[in-house]
């Protein structure tokens, strides 16, 4: 569907008109929206469309650099929004890992961790560059929990890994894998996190390109691809295990519908999160009788956001899988000075992996070893020292396999 004349804006509101002119909203957005949205609500969302795009930051709890922000974000204890958007890349402790730069609405995942989490956990990230969410739950989850960060496409998961490094927490591993290939590992992790690929429409107001790509096709090509991860990933979540789904778009049909459908098709229960009425939070907007926690621009501060929270029916502990190969190669004897760099060295096993001492924790190695056996492993653990003909070592730089 082409874009709309002036004359076929369906709600005749002044801003809508300007804003439409500005960034050339597709006519089928603008109906679909109004229809759902109600017409007070919607008049209210295009007037924030107007405005700047919100700048938020989260701190990184694992390092004391003493980086500030203004206002703090309400729903996540280390957020902070900022008054304008600095040159990040020119930023020592960013580059540092210090800070993440994130979209305030997408910290509401801490609420879900903070309200069901209270004990070591096995999660997934599935969906997880450039690693914002995936840097939250880390510095959420419970001491001795193990996450996992996956991204299917090259590029991004590169991105991903070098962040999940910098943010510093060993007890991590980064992987390359499509959600199919995650089949082996059935009931290995307590929740799971799909931030799915959608339609993008939240995030309209600071992405010229996500404007340009929608239509309606593409909304029907993101349902399918969404039910086909959702669908590839549930075996790997243990009976009784949480999946939090998120999207950064509007339309009822890759939100409230794809929950319904997870619900009804996948068998689970949709969980309710805690929230305070001062946080603005838009809830759902189907009619349905489950809970559902929506961001819109205008009455909450920050971008479009979606997410759910479901539980698998049944009940039953996480999978222990073996590795289906030989582990790495053992520590050579003249490396094993590269081992006292870290305070409790005891706590961790070492490895060499392409040259390079890798220490994992302990309690993980086993679970750790099981998946570099079957998937694509970029990062696992902590790289500790590059090692140099066998026998000499210096600090590792810090940089994700290939």
């Amino acid at each position: 569907m082409g874009c709309a004349t002036l004359g076929d804006i369906c709600c005749g509101i002044p801003c809508c008109e300007q804003l439409f002119n500005v960034m050339k909203l597709d006519a089928g957005f603008i109906d679909r929206t109004e229809t759902l949205f109600g017409k007070e609500r919607f008049a209210r969302f295009v007037k924030a469309l107007e405005e700047e795009p919100v700048v938020s930051i989260r701190h990184n709890t694992f390092k004391q650099c003493g980086c500030a922000g203004s206002v703090a974000v309400p729903w996540a204890a280390d957020g902070y929004y900022l008054e304008q958007r600095p040159v990040f890349t020119a930023d020592p402790l960013f580059h540092a890992g210090c800070y993440y730069v994130q979209e305030a609405s997408s910290m509401f995942l801490e609420q879900v961790l903070k309200q069901y989490i209270d004990t070591p956990v096995r999660m997934l990230d599935l969906c997880a560059a450039p690693g914002g969410k995936s840097t939250h739950a880390i510095s959420q989850l419970p001491q001795g929990s193990l996450f996992v960060a996956n991204e299917p496409m090259p590029l991004r998961a590169g991105v991903l890994a070098e962040n999940v490094i910098k943010w510093g927490c060993p007890s991590t591993v980064v992987t390359r894998n499509e959600p199919a290939d995650f089949a082996p590992f059935k009931d290995f992790f307590d929740i799971i996190l799909v931030d799915a690929p959608c339609s993008g429409e939240g995030m309209f107001r600071k992405d010229a390109r996500a404007v340009s790509m929608w239509s309606p096709g593409n909304v029907k090509t993101c349902v399918a691809r969404q039910r086909t991860i959702l669908s590839d990933i549930w075996g790997s979540l243990r009976p009784g295990g949480l999946l939090v789904y998120s999207t950064c778009t509007f339309n009822s049909h890759e939100d409230e519908e794809m929950v319904a459908w997870v619900r009804d098709e996948l068998g689970a229960e949709v969980l309710p999160v805690a929230v305070s009425p001062e946080w603005g939070i838009t809830g759902n907007l189907t009619g349905g009788n489950f809970p559902v926690y929506r961001f819109l621009p205008g009455f909450t501060r920050g971008e479009g956001f979606f997410l759910a929270l479901l539980r698998k029916d049944g009940d039953g502990e996480v999978a222990q899988p073996r590795p289906t190969r030989s582990r790495p190669t053992p520590l050579p004897k003249a490396c094993n000075a590269a081992c006292s760099w870290l305070n409790t060295p005891e706590k961790y096993a070492f490895t060499v992996e392409n040259d390079t001492i890798v220490a994992v924790p302990r309690e993980h190695q086993t679970a750790i070893a099981a998946l570099q056996s079957r998937l694509k492993v970029l990062h696992s653990g902590v790289a500790v020292a590059a090692v140099k003909n066998g026998h000499r070592f210096k600090i590792h730089p810090g940089k994700a396999a290939p």
